[in-house]
């Protein structure tokens, strides 16, 4: 395999141009053997060198007091107090979610978690941001199956709990389902781990599971849009065994204990290939490997399928010489494979060995920072002005809100996602302080007060609709989910799921995103630690939309006064923070109940958001709510109903009186930001309007909390009343419904 001749075609079915070729020749002075070729199609692929999106990244806010590392490394890294430190990062799995829904999910979650014990930290908790199409179709049914089976396949089994996350439907996702994971662990400040190689001499370990034929490429075909022959790609898909990373996590992180490890690296895209040159670049120096000593689970693997591989559950690391042994005896200990593989050098160059032969000798920096960087054509889309161009007078009332209102309880973006979560443990380990369903997940802190709030955000529609704003609101919806839960947020990681950046149009809407990121990320102090862009997921010339997705996290000082959505006792007082406008482009609402996708989406003021935020958190701070929601998807008729249903009690309901001169459609489901909806006893009414004038946000009392009868009136008009029971029941079983 390896004297098979370098030609053109060769070249095209390795995913690089042809002036991308002359550069390889021109960087390494010869023709490349079969196996730099490989080497470099990985390396330089979208998914790995981010050539496309790099000159756009670097306009995101990356430093702020709390952050201890930013992009760059395996997760980001921030200080939570008390000599420790929270390392979290998100990833996508889309491509191979898509071509084999479980084992592709599966290792997503497998190569997240490994991204966070390598750097030193337990993980203590993963999150999901998932999209598909339409669920009457059976093979949209069949993908929302497999992946909900694969997350909890492989999380249930290494004992790391899902908390939370979200789930969207939309045709644009029908052939490119969205896969994105997120994984939270917390370490000790000072015992943080970096994938750097240093120490000429040290030797280089494998550790984990042998490395197969799994995978080859996978890299490379998450680089690239699908056509009808993607599922034969099966092959690249990984598969993935959680009980071995389990084994893996633990002998990592005894090995740290011992002083002796250097530098990690896990083999994620691009395998051992990716860990060795970016071991080597990150530490100036060079790594030599033989490909002999590599454990393989198959015979007569050729040293191309050695590097390419995606196998896994694998590792590299580099140790101080002389201690060698001492590691290698923890990984056997533990039933993995360990080996010397090879050592480093000094001369800032990957050597691979095979035989007593050179098979690939190529610059570090030629793989990794020297990457191509590609400033795309920008073009903004011609469609934006037909969608967004909204008359809401010419828009009619539905023949009754009572019934819009039931069909939203039943739609599958807004109703329970119980049928997912209930699949995933999310008990285990025992840190979950607030179940799935809140609106962030909460995770105590073992021998501290304090907590951490984690979650996940994202509206492909308004992205679509309003590129820049679309990207602030999620940034601003996510902070506002921490706020709610009490938490004061800290910082961020992003998953940018898009089409193709080969078009104009596509790339103008993602410098838009990155636009809209960066100043909201810098309104609130929430600094990208790191994260992850996935390009190309179209088919067949079908793009989804836009789907930027923020993770955040941030801190309580306190976890008992940690707050949830359900409403507490029948009396409490409901109030409304913030401001309703007379907005419904982009809603939910208008393309249920209107068939709509139309915009413009909710206005957005950075500093009433902020203000909104900080009056929350005093009022969580201070004791003086017994529950906090925000208002987002669906609008207040969906946030009051969640409240409702968020509660134990089968019976507990909400009846409330508004008066304002608004559409009565706006009022009920439009999703103007910076909304809360609270409950609090009576003796703090008061004071919460006095807190909430302080930081300049409208306040109103709208209703009580009650029991059995849900209702909602509008300036002396009954616009929704029922039985809570029948209410709750619609809104709990309608995904189970859809998908049996």
């Amino acid at each position: 395999m390896e004297e098979q001749p370098i030609t053109p075609a060769l070249v095209e079915e390795h995913n690089l141009t042809a002036a991308e070729y002359e550069r390889i020749v021109a960087t390494l002075g010869r023709t490349p053997t079969l196996t730099e070729l490989g080497i470099f199609s990985v390396m330089w692929s979208e998914h790995c060198s981010y050539k496309s999106s790099r000159v756009h990244l670097r306009r995101l806010p990356t430093r702020g007091p709390c952050v201890i590392q930013g992009p760059g490394e395996n997760a980001g890294v921030v200080d939570i107090g008390e000599g420790e430190a929270a390392v979290f990062k998100i990833e996508s799995h889309n491509h191979p979610s898509f071509i084999e829904p479980y084992q592709g999910a599966a290792t997503g979650v497998g190569g997240i978690i490994r991204d966070i014990f390598t750097m030193g930290a337990r993980p203590i908790a993963c999150l999901d941001s998932l999209r598909f199409g339409p669920l009457l179709d059976a093979k949209n049914r069949f993908l929302l199956d497999g992946v909900v089976a694969g997350i909890a396949g492989y999380g249930n089994c290494i004992g790391i709990p899902t908390v939370g996350g979200e789930v969207y439907f939309d045709d644009s996702y029908s052939l490119n389902p969205l896969v994105n994971v997120l994984c939270l662990g917390v370490a000790r400040r000072d015992q943080i781990f970096y994938g750097k190689a240093s120490g000429v001499g040290n030797p280089v370990i494998y550790v984990g599971a042998r490395t197969g034929r799994d995978g080859i490429h996978g890299a490379t075909m998450a680089s690239a849009e699908f056509d009808e022959t993607s599922q034969e790609r099966r092959p690249t898909v990984q598969v993935g065994d959680p009980f071995q990373e389990k084994l893996l996590l633990e002998a990592c992180l005894e090995a740290f204990k011992t002083g002796a490890v250097l530098g990690i690296q896990d083999m994620g895209a691009a395998g051992l290939t990716c860990s060795t040159c970016e071991m080597g670049a990150r530490g100036g120096v060079g790594v030599r490997i033989e490909l002999d000593r590599v454990p393989q689970r198959e015979e007569g693997m050729t040293p191309y399928e050695i590097m390419l591989s995606e196998s896994q559950e694998r590792m590299l690391m580099t140790v101080a010489a002389g201690r060698e042994g001492e590691i290698l005896e923890i990984f056997r200990k533990w039933d993995l494979e360990a080996a010397v593989i090879g050592e480093v050098i000094a001369d800032g160059v990957m050597h691979v060995e095979q035989g007593g032969r050179v098979v690939a000798r190529i610059p570090n920096t030629a793989l990794t920072d020297d990457a191509p960087v590609y400033e795309r054509p920008l073009r903004r889309p011609a469609y934006l002005d037909k969608v967004n161009a909204l008359n809401l007078d010419r828009l009619a009332l539905p023949g009754g809100l009572f019934r819009a209102f039931k069909d939203m309880l039943a739609a599958a973006n807004l109703c329970s996602r119980r049928w997912i979560y209930r699949q995933y443990d999310h008990m285990v380990r025992t840190n979950t302080a607030l179940l799935p369903g809140a609106d962030a997940a909460v995770l105590r802190l073992k021998g501290r007060r304090a907590a951490l709030a984690v979650t996940t955000d994202g509206n492909g529609r308004y992205t679509w609709l309003d590129p820049r704003r679309g990207a602030m609101i999620a940034v601003a919806e996510a902070c506002r989910n921490l706020v709610c839960a009490g938490a004061r947020p800290l910082a961020a990681t992003n998953c940018l799921n898009f089409p193709s950046p080969e078009d104009p149009e596509v790339m103008w809407t993602f410098a838009e995103v990155i636009d809209g990121i960066a100043e909201a990320c810098a309104a609130f102090g929430t600094p990208i630690t790191g994260g992850n862009v996935s390009f190309y997921n179209e088919t067949l010339g079908k793009q989804i939309m836009p789907t930027p997705v923020i993770g955040m996290l941030g801190v309580i000082d306190d976890v008992e006064r940690r707050m949830d959505i359900a409403f507490k006792e029948p009396g409490h007082a409901v109030l409304l923070l913030g401001e309703t406008l007379e907005e419904l482009g982009g809603t939910e609402y208008l393309e249920l109940v209107h068939g709509l996708k139309q915009g413009p989406i909710p206005r957005l003021d950075l500093q009433r958001e902020a203000n909104l935020q900080g009056a929350v958190r005093e009022m969580i701070g201070a004791g003086l709510l017994a529950s906090c929601h925000d208002v987002s998807e669906g609008g207040l008729a969906m946030a009051l109903a969640d409240c409702c249903f968020a509660s134990p009690d089968p019976t507990m309901a909400v009846e409330v009186t508004l008066a304002q001169d608004l559409r009565e459609d706006a009022i009920l489901f439009g999703e103007s930001q910076s909304r809360a909806v609270v409950s609090a006893p009576d003796a703090h009414a008061d004071r919460i309007a006095a807190i909430a004038a302080d930081w300049s946000v409208p306040c109103a009392l709208i209703g009580r909390v009650s029991r059995d009868v849900f209702a909602i009136r509008l300036n002396g008009h009954t616009l929704v009343i029922d039985d809570v029971i029948s209410l709750r029941d619609i809104w709990t079983t309608s995904l189970e419904t859809i998908l049996h």
